[in-house]
């Protein structure tokens, strides 16, 4: 049984879904005007592991994650490097989709692009006009907060909460400090729409209002993103979205929590975030992703030196350990039977392993059920003679772990196996051949490639450094 904790009722739920054996889930993606940090990889990939997990659970998950590709950050970036929002934003997204793929997650069903829906964005807030939701105002559309009685409910923040930090702003024509953009006037050397309200854009909260039932209907089961979208993005989708469907929005609210860079809370003012495409570019994408997942995804992270550099040793005990399993396994042997205390022990932790993911999907524990694998699988494969099926069903576990969290353990598909093999093959004859000096200089030029040769009972592997 799966619970996931519910933002809008503040507690664990029961996962019940709106049709058997389906879920509709949507993610909030990037405001596609710059290359990915840290901050926007959290939530990629934390959802792209409860998405996983629900899959590998039974379920068929229709996964809708948007781009904004119409915002003032678009506009301003494009002015800034002299070319056309949709040059931008190609440019951004196809930058986008080469971290995401180096940090091992699964293509969403859908990334909806506003621009692709700006005809429904427009329908959707004349009917929110026509019944009275909206208003326009001097070129410009707004949400009436007011008539949504329940507003604040997923921030928890009453109306008199909310009202005394409100103000409405020099050219803004709000009847209500608390009423939000659904459409904004045009403004000089702007991109922009025909509409019944004038030329304009889109607000950035009705966009994904909208994608979100184009593409999975009125009402949905997940709706995730970042802490940081809870107010005001969130709870202006769920008001304006349960004023035009007259549904519930979405039945579960799941939010990650925040970064900090050297316990100091991520922030572009400050100067302290990283990009993604930086980061990779030091260290193995699969670090990173294990970072990510070692902490539960509602508790705030650190990033330091020293915490990349635990899960870049982490990361390393997983892929030495698979790559022994490998070794071992490629090896002849003689023992016939099943080691039943080290099945019993591994099937013990996939228990635990699915007790901890049903449990809010708690990959911290996760991973700690896995380094337990790790260390009954590092004493077996120590062991002279093994039986083939025992180390199967180990590297069976392995890649369960490994398929659903996402990280890849198998060797970098970037080093060249088979260079590496017939290295050692000339090596081995060269010290059969007592030609010490050959068979050191091979060990040592493999060495200063990142390739470390170790000398077995059962020969010699090799691992990445």
């Amino acid at each position: 049984m799966i619970k996931l904790y519910n933002t809008l009722t503040r507690q664990k739920e029961k996962l019940n879904t709106i049709e058997e054996g389906k879920i509709k889930m949507y993610v909030c993606g990037p405001t596609v005007y710059n290359y990915i940090h840290i901050g926007n990889a959290r939530p990629i990939i934390v959802f792209d592991v409860v998405r996983k997990y629900l899959e590998h659970s039974g379920y068929t998950v229709d996964f809708i994650s948007n781009f904004t590709d119409v915002d003032d950050k678009i506009i301003k970036a494009s002015h800034e490097e002299n070319i056309s929002t949709a040059e931008l934003t190609d440019k951004y997204i196809k930058a986008f989709f080469k971290d995401y793929d180096a940090l091992g997650c699964k293509r969403a069903t859908k990334n909806p692009r506003v621009t692709e829906y700006i005809n429904e964005i427009i329908t959707f807030i004349k009917q929110l006009v026509d019944e009275g939701f909206a208003y326009e105002a001097e070129g410009d559309v707004y949400f009436r907060t007011r008539k949504k009685e329940d507003y604040g409910k997923l921030s928890k923040q009453s109306i008199d909460d909310l009202i005394s930090g409100a103000r409405i702003e020099i050219g803004e024509h709000k009847e209500d400090p608390l009423d939000f953009a659904l459409w904004k006037k045009a403004k000089p050397g702007e991109i922009k729409w025909n509409s019944p309200f004038g030329e304009g854009r889109p607000g950035w909260h009705i966009e994904c209002s909208v994608m979100a039932k184009e593409t999975l209907g009125a009402t949905i089961d997940i709706h995730a993103g970042g802490q940081d979208l809870t107010f005001p993005h969130h709870e202006n989708e769920i008001a304006q979205s349960e004023c035009h469907n007259h549904a519930p929005f979405a039945n579960y609210w799941m939010h990650n929590a925040f970064i900090n860079i050297d316990n100091v809370k991520m922030s572009k003012s400050l100067g302290n975030f990283r990009l993604v495409k930086d980061i990779i570019s030091e260290i193995d994408p699969m670090v990173l992703r294990l970072f990510m997942l070692s902490v539960h995804y509602r508790t705030p992270i650190n990033y330091t030196n020293e915490n990349i550099e635990l899960a870049r040793i982490n990361f390393e005990k997983l892929r030495t350990a698979y790559h022994n399993l490998q070794f071992r396994l490629s090896n002849e042997m003689s023992v016939e039977q099943l080691d039943n205390a080290v099945i019993n022990a591994i099937n013990h932790e996939l228990e635990q392993f699915e007790m901890y993911m049903q449990d809010d999907f708690n990959t911290a524990n996760a991973l700690s059920s896995w380094y337990e694998i790790v260390r009954i699988s590092n004493s077996y494969t120590a062991q002279d003679n093994v039986n083939k099926e025992t180390l199967e069903l180990i590297i069976a576990a392995f890649e369960t772990y490994s398929s659903i969290l996402g990280i890849n353990v198998k060797e970098n598909s970037n080093i060249n196996s088979i260079y590496i093999e017939q290295l050692i093959e000339r090596r081995e004859q060269a010290r059969k051949n007592k030609d010490f000096a050959l068979a050191d200089k091979i060990r040592d030029d493999l060495k200063e490639q990142g390739i470390v040769l170790e000398d077995t009972k059962q020969g010699v592997r090799w691992k990445k450094q």
